[in-house]
């Protein structure tokens, strides 16, 4: 990403004038009988002359007329000392900078606080290569407020997205970011390490490194602090995977309070209350170091500097903690990475890099496995109460591995995992070094002792293998050999795998937005949680509402899988979505032990869904407020509509992938045998038409109601396209056709009642203003209290507010159902009709803290009436909902429905695109400061290209395309 222009800060960006002002103040506060260092300076750093004289005060009581004085004299022995500047004061490769800018057509500003910033300038001779000024006679309000940079941009005429920043000073960083501009860091990590890129000084930099940065700052998530209180929430944004395993992203060295958990797909066991959820496979990344006898964790000895980051495109982890042991201890810098093989599903490493920086220490680190790895009980009265999912059956230690074979506890599921460890000095002189073998039951491990002195430090490499019962006959084996692979190879090798493969699926599923750097990073993130999460090596699994990110909702597939995330990969990784439908397919025999449990003929798919397709929805759970209380959970038995989405997400990926052989064998099957459940749930009345009673639908708020418009709705088409895919069964694949009539007892009488029951379901639409009632009586409870809704300062559900009785009783809804329905069918709905139920239903969302599912749709239902300002604020709440935490309970898990809905959004709300008979077009909406949304897609097994920028100059390709292993 090449910036458009760039903002410099002046005072220790440019020239060092940071040593003026330090006299400047030092002569200052001696003259006053303050105290001030040099310690005390850097914290004025990119601040104004006022906040700084405030911070030397310290609270001291002084009058306006004093301080007014105090600055002025400051600045007075400041100037002085200004006209010894010269052109040769200007920092090493400052000026070849400014002048490779200026040939490059690259605009060129000053934002800096100094209301001198002019005369140091005119000083430097730089004045001619500049396109604008700001400092501090520009604006009332100084660093961080972004007010400064904004001033710059205007004055250059350029978006403040396109724009960058180079600052040395934290509050300038942040500054920057609050201005939406890129923000590059000049100085050591601990200071400005927040930034989106950072660089030691100007020495060496040009525009090529400057470019090169951004753009893996567009494809990086970043922290610099550790923050205890938010680690729940960070394992989750930092978790990474490979669509076999996730692991979150919990420290190697353990946290007391840490969620630290991996999740292999399809290793399902028995637990209370949710019946089954996925078990915390045995601990592959954990590393513990101790330096002269202290161990290393966060909370212990000083942490100096802390920066850690997801690289999103490569899928690498890593952390740096400088680190001393104790007061005037020795100082390690401590580099960790791991990643899970995107090109072997049962392979991943681990690296971990120490430097002795200052001092000697006696090194020792202990690596490998630890099975009492545990799933945290929902609703137990201490949060991290564990239920253990493992029996240990057995394991080995060596020197260079170590194993652990273990078995799910109800479910009898065999697990192996292994590890090859691999150490190396580094440094002139070898160190004293020997290893030894742990033990302990459950916990083998491999640890090594080193002497280490300054400039020393070692390398350990750790190479994993992890093999289920599912995919090989001998699991310590197959786990074994992997590690053993993976280890000869070595980490280099097997990275350099690992990227090659991401590479080529960042080909097809990257969305690019230029203009808004918030909304690229956010977007790609998003894109990354689905990827890991989808069940790349089995067909027997799918993507569960939290993914493999954390323990919400217990890892159960809902209908967020085939609404929301499905159409993503039925776009760009159709293997992945027949995946995601076979596994529907292969539990077909419990969604028909439901329907008949409840009476119906066919086959009703369970709300929730683990191992076997049976239903796992809890029918109890605790009360959000009182844990003492329970609350009754009835979505298992009356929320039916998940049987028509599931035939939705068939047909779409039909539509678009073309595949008529997967259909014949294993859609056409899950949509008739749904269609024979709708047809023995519908209930004829006496008013001649059919109504599904006692039922919910997507907008949680309200449950037991009647004839809810989506869900009826969607019976009817299910019913009738039932009836177009027999058809087109007879017409393509007779032998198929008559197996299925043959077996599913689709007889000319079955059939014929199907199109009775499709054409008398109730649907409450008025004629005459096309505004959909979302339920039966609907119209008759209360109207919401839309001050309180619309409260900025609300942070709890309406739900959480009013009870769920009193929210039951109001109009205010969970998620948009009717606008859902509209987005879903857009070819049964003129746009008089969108717009007039848009104005109806999106005012009576709870979109802040409703459902995470339902801003990615509105966002979508925005754009087709022309609100595109409307779209990007639904659009970013689904966004911020993990990387932000804006609803508070990332710690659960990533949303994976906002996550696949906010790709349909860049896709289907900004992009424009439709799909139709004939093919496909686009009608873009962009929002006012987008400058470019580009992404791609597979529609008939050709990849299509879109690229949109604004004024209608929208370009689109077709070229073949060769699916990724």
């Amino acid at each position: 990403m090449e910036p458009k222009a760039i903002i410099f800060d002046l005072d220790g960006v440019l020239t060092d004038t940071a040593e003026y002002h330090y006299l400047a103040w030092k002569r200052l506060a001696d003259e006053e009988g303050l105290p001030f260092d040099r310690t005390m300076n850097e914290r004025l750093r990119g601040i104004s002359r006022r906040n700084s004289l405030e911070i030397i005060l310290d609270g001291g009581d002084v009058s306006e007329e004093r301080i007014a004085e105090m600055m002025a004299r400051k600045n007075t022995y400041y100037v002085a000392m200004l006209q010894q500047i010269t052109p040769e004061d200007l920092l090493p490769g400052a000026l070849k900078l400014l002048q490779e800018l200026k040939t490059a057509g690259v605009k060129i500003a000053i934002g800096s606080a100094s209301k001198n910033a002019r005369t140091v300038l005119e000083r430097l001779g730089i004045l001619p290569l500049l396109d604008a000024i700001a400092d501090g006679h520009s604006v009332i309000h100084p660093k961080p407020a972004p007010d400064l940079f904004l001033v710059a941009a205007q004055a250059m005429g350029e978006d403040p997205a396109r724009c960058a920043v180079m600052e040395d000073a934290a509050a300038g960083i942040d500054a920057a970011l609050a201005a939406g501009m890129w923000a590059i860091g000049l100085g050591p990590e601990e200071r400005v390490g927040h930034a989106h890129a950072r660089f030691e000084s100007l020495d060496g930099v040009n525009l090529r490194r400057i470019t090169a940065a951004l753009t893996r700052a567009s494809w990086t998530v970043a922290e610099s602090c550790f923050e205890p209180g938010r680690q729940h929430y960070k394992e989750t944004i930092f978790t990474i995977g490979n669509g076999y395993q996730c692991v979150r992203g919990a420290g190697e060295e353990g946290w007391p309070q840490g969620h630290a958990a991996g999740f292999v797909h399809r290793l399902w066991d028995w637990t209370p209350l949710h019946f089954s959820e996925l078990a915390n496979i045995p601990r592959w990344w954990g590393v513990a170091l101790w330096a002269n006898g202290r161990r290393f964790r966060l909370d212990q000895g000083k942490v100096l500097s802390y920066h850690r980051q997801l690289d999103l495109h490569r899928g690498l982890l890593s952390r740096h903690v400088r680190w001393q042991v104790a007061d005037e201890g020795p100082v390690l810098d401590l580099q960790f990475e791991r990643f899970v093989c995107m090109h072997d599903a049962h392979t991943a490493a681990t690296r971990l890099t120490v430097k002795v920086v200052k001092g000697e220490t006696e090194l020792r680190v202990r690596s490998g496995l630890d099975a009492y790895a545990h799933n945290p009980i929902a609703g137990a009265p201490v949060p991290d109460m564990g239920l253990w999912h493992w029996r240990i059956i057995d394991q080995q230690q060596s020197p260079d591995q170590v194993q652990l074979h273990v078995r799910t506890r109800e479910t009898n599921i065999d697990l192996a995992l292994a590890a090859n460890v691999r150490v190396r000095i580094m440094g002139d002189t070898p160190p004293f070094m020997s290893a030894s073998v742990c033990a302990a039951e459950g916990q083998p491990g491999i640890e090594h002792l080193a002497m280490l002195e300054a400039g020393e430090g070692l390398v350990l490499d750790q190479f994993v293998g992890v093999a289920s019962a599912f995919e090989a006959a001998d699991p310590p084996a197959a786990a074994a050999s992997a590690a053993q692979n993976a280890g000869e190879k070595g980490y280099e090798v097997l990275f350099r795998a690992h990227t090659e493969a991401w590479a080529k699926i960042w080909e097809v599923n990257d969305v690019v937005i230029e203009g808004d750097i918030e909304a690229q990073i956010d977007m790609r993130f998003n894109i990354f949680q689905l990827l890991i999460a989808a069940p790349r090596f089995s067909d027997r699994a799918s993507i569960g509402a939290k993914t493999l990110s954390g323990f919400g909702y217990r890892h159960h597939v809902f209908w967020d899988n085939e609404i929301f995330m499905l159409p993503m990969f039925s776009h760009t990784q159709p293997r992945l979505a027949r995946h995601m439908l076979l596994y529907r397919y292969h539990n077909l025999p419990g969604a028909r032990a439901k329907a008949a449990e409840n009476g119906y003929e066919g086959a009703q798919f369970p709300w929730e869904s683990a191992g076997d397709g049976k239903e796992v929805t809890p029918t109890w759970v605790p009360h959000f407020a009182d844990p003492r209380k329970l609350i009754r959970i009835y979505t298992g038995d009356i929320e039916i509509h998940i049987t028509a989405d599931i035939a939705y997400g068939t047909m779409q990926y039909w539509r678009v992938s073309g595949d008529d052989r997967w259909m014949r064998d294993y859609g056409a099957e899950m949509v008739l045998d749904g269609a024979k459940f709708w047809a023995s749930a519908a209930q004829r009345e006496e008013d001649g038409r059919y109504h599904f009673r006692d039922v919910i639908g997507p907008d949680e708020y309200h449950d037991h109601v009647d004839d809810n418009a989506f869900t009826n709705f969607l019976a009817r088409w299910h019913l009738e396209t039932a009836s177009t895919v027999l058809a087109w069964l007879q017409d393509a694949f007779p032998a198929k056709h008559a197996e299925l009539c043959v077996t599913l007892d689709l007889t000319p009488g079955r059939l014929a009642h199907w199109r009775d029951i499709s054409g008398r379901i109730y649907l409450p639409q008025d004629p005459e203003t096309g505004l959909i009632e979302q339920f039966a009586g609907y119209y008759d409870l209360q109207e919401p209290d839309f001050a309180l809704l619309r409260d900025p300062g609300r942070t709890r559900s309406m739900q959480a507010i009013l009870d769920i009785e009193g929210c039951q009783a109001t109009q205010i809804i969970k998620q948009p159902d009717v606008l859902m329905l509209q987005y879903l069918f857009p070819e049964h709905f003129s746009d008089q009709q969108v717009r007039t139920n848009y104005d109806y239903y999106d005012p009576r969302t709870d979109h802040e803290h409703g459902s995470s599912l339902g801003p990615a749709i509105s966002a979508i239902m925005a754009c087709r009436v022309g609100k595109p300002d409307d779209a990007y604020q639904h659009f970013m709440r689904a966004a911020r909902a993990d990387l932000q935490d804006i609803r508070h309970n990332a710690g659960d898990g990533i949303h994976g429905a906002s996550a696949g809905g906010l790709w349909q959004a860049a896709v289907f709300g900004f992009g424009g695109l439709r799909l139709g008979q004939d093919g496909w077009s686009v009608e873009p909406c962009l929002p006012a400061h987008w400058t470019r949304i580009s992404f791609k897609f597979l529609h008939r097994g050709d990849l299509q290209t879109v690229d949109i920028r604004p004024q209608g100059r929208t370009t689109t390709s077709t070229s073949k395309y060769r699916a990724v292993s």
